[in-house]
């Protein structure tokens, strides 16, 4: 590239057009690094106090020098001004405060300044290449590409995807499988970043959209459209399970995944390093889409939690193992395609639950109600499990419960009341105690027993719980499925992390709108100080 420089304008010419098509970047770019590294080598000869330009004609290669300066009366700066009579010279009819052209003769580049150019035209040359490598994967977020393993580095798999280079970390990649340099290897691009040294391709072979790509490269129904993955899970390299519907009556989604023989899922299977997986039909209906995920598995009886958002199944005593699957490996799976946590228990598990919840909650109800056992029990017959239930219900509904009237009803929607009452007054005063603002208690959402929560958690003032986030409010914590049974072995491990744990208020199932009006409501007073900050300034100006 030194020659470039101090070339004639037809090599300058043959020069740009083979950089441009070796890097697939634009002509125009090359030219305007040319000229840009004309421009600094002129400089150094003409002085850098100079503003010199430089065009080189992409068509003839005809290459032109000048500075500009501007006109004024008197010249103080000789290197960027001019007096109006030199001027005139070299522009006639220029006025003072015009800026006009001063041609400059072309410079013969030494080996330093060619030396200089060829650095500032590589450096121009490889940032566009990257920003080209950028825009063309930015888009494909999602799409399986195929490359050769370049390098393996403190785990981290290094693919060469021709005009770029993408990453597999180790976390990504499918446990125990080989990776061997010069290998070629199939990968889902999951992330594309721009970066100094050039753009980031982050690529996954355990992502479970990556098995999604798979099947619809292997089955043209996906590909088509007339057949849908609606959810997938996977355990890498050990077991997977997708959720799958047709949008054609005619057309079994399993079957046509799995295919002649299962020549298409073992197309994929084989892919992913001889991982089980399971096809499923999706229905809309959640308790029959988990009785079809926790196959091969039997079971009994589902009941959902909206409010919790878990699903508890029961099982035969024989299905237990079957259903948790081995180190939990099935439920695990199971709860991810159904999106809810997933509760295992048996029928005699199942049973001692009832029977426990319905001691428990007519034990409260006789004695927050003041009512004899049988009257309670008759109430959490009916279903009712809370006192608010009580309190808030329609009077009707509860009148129209065998054995009572509608003075029964009265009376004790009112001790329900009363009860409420009473356990606020020994919340507030809790809360008090804690020292939590009585400021928090006008705030729309929050209960007394919630305001004890938050003050056993440090937070007492409205800045306190204005400095939370939403999800550090009331983000529900994430458990991990349990054992229910001691001949499947020990407790299941797992690692908490933060967002395990979640919210402070979590265990009271509020929604994102109200907690985002929660911490809005709290965050109010620092923009209603605004104005009065405003215009205290205002006031002391003089």
């Amino acid at each position: 590239m030194a020659s470039a420089i101090s070339a004639n304008k037809a090599e300058l010419l043959a020069i740009a057009n083979a950089v441009a098509a070796e890097k697939m970047i634009d002509k125009a770019i090359v030219i305007e690094a040319m000229e840009e590294a004309i421009q600094k080598s002129a400089r150094n000869r003409y002085g850098a106090e100079n503003d010199i330009r430089a065009r080189l004609d992409p068509q003839t290669g005809d290459l032109t020098l000048w500075r500009v300066v501007e006109v004024v009366e008197e010249v103080e700066d000789l290197f960027k001004q001019v007096d109006l009579k030199q001027a005139q010279k070299l522009q006639p009819g220029a006025k003072i405060g015009d800026f006009i052209v001063d041609p400059l003769p072309p410079v013969d580049l030494g080996r330093i300044d060619a030396q200089s150019a060829k650095q500032v035209i590589f450096q121009k040359v490889r940032d566009a290449e990257r920003e080209r490598q950028y825009q063309e994967f930015k888009d494909r977020v999602g799409e399986i590409i195929t490359g050769v393993i370049k390098s393996v580095e403190f785990g981290h798999v290094i693919v060469n995807l021709g005009r770029a280079e993408g990453v597999i970390r180790r976390d990504q990649q499918i446990p125990r499988e080989p990776a061997r340099v010069g290998e070629r290897v199939r990968a889902l691009i999951t992330k594309v970043e721009r970066n100094n040294r050039g753009p980031q391709i982050f690529l996954s072979r355990a992502h479970p959209d990556f098995m999604k790509e798979l099947f619809a490269q292997e089955v043209p129904e996906i590909y088509d459209g007339i057949i849908e993955i609606k959810a997938a899970a996977r355990d890498p390299g050990s077991r997977a399970k997708i959720g799958v519907i047709s949008r054609d009556s005619s057309i079994d989604p399993v079957g046509a995944c799995v295919g002649m023989k299962g020549s298409r899922v073992q197309a994929v299977v084989q892919e992913l390093q001889g991982e089980k997986i399971d096809i499923i039909p999706w229905s809309e209906d959640t308790a029959t889409f988990v009785v079809n995920a926790l196959q091969p598995a039997t079971v009994s009886r589902v009941v959902l939690d909206e409010d919790d958002g878990r699903i508890e199944v029961v099982v035969p005593d024989d299905q237990l193992s079957l259903a948790i699957g081995r180190r939990g490996q099935n439920v695990r799976l199971a709860s991810q395609l159904a999106g809810h946590q997933i509760d295992i228990m048996t029928e005699e598990e199942a049973s001692e639950k009832r029977s426990r919840e319905f001691a428990e909650r007519s034990k409260m109800f006789e004695e927050e109600l003041d009512v004899d056992e049988t009257l309670s029990q008759l109430l959490v017959a009916e279903g009712f499990a809370e006192l608010e239930e009580v309190a808030y219900v329609d009077l009707a509904e509860l009148a129209s419960i065998e054995g009572f009237d509608e003075e029964l009803a009265e009376e004790l929607q009112s001790r329900a009341l009363e009860a409420l009452e009473r356990r606020d007054a020994a919340f507030r005063e809790q809360r008090r105690a804690l020292g939590v603002e009585d400021a928090l208690a006008e705030i729309p959402h929050l209960t007394e027993e919630m305001l004890v929560t938050l003050g056993k958690a440090g937070i007492k003032t409205l800045d306190d719980l204005a400095d939370l986030s939403t999800d550090e409010l009331i983000a529900r914590k994430r458990e991990a499925p349990r054992r229910r049974n001691a001949a499947d072995g020990p407790p299941l491990k797992r690692v908490q992390r933060d967002s395990d744990k979640g919210g402070v208020l979590g265990e009271f199932g509020l929604t994102e709108e109200q907690g985002n009006e929660i911490i809005m409501a709290a965050r109010a007073h620092w923009f209603a100080d605004e104005p009065a900050e405003e215009a205290a300034d205002a006031d002391s100006t003089p």
